[in-house]
């Protein structure tokens, strides 16, 4: 038995851990560049302790970037040169092999990812969320997104138990009530297990950006989790895998405040993170199983270039919009103009395992 199945997943963190996630999630915003335990990555202004393990390359990673992105061309223009050679991998002592790795989405790719998870993979019925367990969901026509439906013809989602429950409308579904969904491996998040069926394929095009990035782990399941200023994702341990592979985690959109720690002979090591959007993760080694949450999401952090998300960025122009293709549709109307601005006040993060050896 791997040594990782002795730990419950229903277990509660330790105090001196939820007193730490505490902190941060009554810390109001103006006072987070004043707090010196807080490590920001991509602002430059890293803690002393952090040291450099590795660099990304990002020439040999350009191939694999251009790829994903397909012919979308409007993305691309947002590098606009502005790429650096090589990335930085930062570990910190506190925690080995817990890696901190900056700015490792570009500004092209992550429109380009939302793309994909939220107008093609949020449609897919295979792909679960919180919303199946209480609706039906009326999915909109094959290779639509809920994001092009119009108003005029949008259907209610009809409760599982009319007693319990109100429809739910379309708009408040995607502003309010998504909280994650899954792909690949469909987690079930009350027994916090996998289930036995086997499991729906991962999307394969995402599969491979992420496998370029992090060789080490295969991409076979997905939580994405969607926040909005004050939500939260409380103190937990990933121990459901029957592998111990390193654990990926990408941001997008709003800043967030990520806090891990590890308690060993009654004493906790913690360390907290200011995630920004293009930033990633990776839990190997103790870090694997540790502790880890998100208490606070910063609201009006949102870059710009993913502010009007899933919408155009006005001025861009319509040869933008022409060469969206199929992730962002054609023509000279804004085919989400209705939605303009839909991700400015949202952090969405990408949270992905590999299940088996």
């Amino acid at each position: 038995m791997a040594p990782h199945k002795d730990l419950d997943a229903h277990e509660r963190p330790p105090q001196d851990i939820r007193n730490i996630y505490k902190k941060y999630q009554k810390m109001k915003k103006e006072h987070l560049a004043l707090d010196r335990d807080i490590i920001d990555i991509s602002s430059g202004a890293q803690s002393d302790t952090l040291r450099e393990v590795w660099r990304f390359n990002f020439g040999r990673l350009r191939p694999t970037f251009d790829a994903f992105n397909g012919s979308s061309n409007f993305p691309n223009s947002l590098d606009a040169g502005n790429l650096p050679d090589t990335i930085p991998i930062y570990e910190h002592p506190h925690i080995p092999g817990l890696q901190l790795i900056p700015n490792l989405l570009p500004p092209s790719v992550q429109p380009t990812l939302l793309n994909r998870l939220l107008h093609r993979d949020l449609s897919n019925p295979t792909h679960k969320t919180n919303i199946h367990t209480h609706y039906n969901i009326p999915y909109p026509a094959s290779s639509s997104s809920f994001f092009t439906v119009p108003a005029s013809s949008e259907e209610p989602f009809t409760p599982l138990d009319p007693l319990l429950h109100k429809p739910l409308p379309l708009p408040s579904f995607l502003r309010k009530k998504l909280r994650w969904m899954t792909l690949g491996g469909q987690y079930d998040w009350t027994a916090k297990e996998y289930p036995s069926d086997p499991a729906p394929p991962f999307p394969s095009d995402i599969a491979a950006l992420l496998s370029a990035l992090f060789p080490a782990t295969t991409p076979e399941a997905a939580i994405l989790n969607f926040y909005a200023p004050g939500d939260t994702l409380s103190m937990h341990r990933d121990v459901a895998e029957s592998c111990g592979k390193g654990l990926v985690s990408i941001s997008l959109g709003c800043d967030g405040i990520f806090v891990i720690g590890i308690e060993e002979e009654g004493k906790c090591r913690t360390v907290v993170v200011r995630l920004r959007s293009g930033d990633a993760v990776y839990m190997t080694g103790e870090s694997r199983f540790a502790w880890h949450g998100v208490p606070l999401i910063v609201g009006g952090t949102c870059p710009a270039f993913l502010g009007e998300w899933p919408a155009t960025p006005k001025g861009e122009g319509e040869d933008a919009r022409a060469g969206a293709g199929e992730d962002g549709g054609g023509g000279s109307e804004d085919p989400f103009e209705r939605w303009r601005g839909w991700m400015a006040g949202k952090r969405i993060n990408l949270n992905v395992r590999q299940m088996f050896e």
